[in-house]
């Protein structure tokens, strides 16, 4: 299926712009009218995937994120959140509640988390090269609909 619309979006790896990619990605979705708990899990989870970038993508340094967002007829909004960063190792092992490389610092729910907030969550990453995290949210064609009524 062909996306309607798209964004991209590329900024450095600063703690600064975790709220930035929030905003964008909330901008963007709002085309949708979303319910505000359907917007909340997005910026939710694309939040924890932005700071994972942030936090394990680039450890000695800034990088960069790139955002690519899609909106498909059926209510669908894929974001994919790219880094070109240190990769990791074992996506599996990564992805298991409480599991981090962060130190004590980091509670080790962040994949939990966006795939709690999202109804498909996929991983791909290659050691050294980098990791892109697609997330996927239908977005209520019921609450969309009883709006304009």
């Amino acid at each position: 299926m062909k996306a309607v619309n798209e964004m991209k979006i590329t900024f450095p790896s600063l703690s600064c712009n975790e709220s930035l990619a929030r905003s964008a990605i909330a901008s963007f979705v709002s085309q949708l009218d979303p319910a505000v708990d359907e917007l909340i899990d997005i910026r939710t989870a694309v939040s924890e995937a932005v700071t994972n970038c942030i936090v394990h993508a680039y450890p000695d340094g800034i990088g960069m994120i790139t955002i690519i967002a899609k909106i498909f007829e059926d209510g669908r909004v894929q974001i994919k959140v790219k880094d070109k960063g240190i990769g990791i190792e074992d996506i599996k092992q990564a992805m298991e509640p409480l599991f981090t490389t962060g130190g004590e610092e980091r509670s080790g729910l962040g994949f939990s988390v966006m795939e709690s907030f999202t109804d498909r969550l996929h991983v791909t990453s290659a050691k050294g090269k980098g990791t892109t995290v697609t997330l996927e949210k239908y977005i209520s064609m019921q609450h969309r609909q009883g709006k304009r009524s």
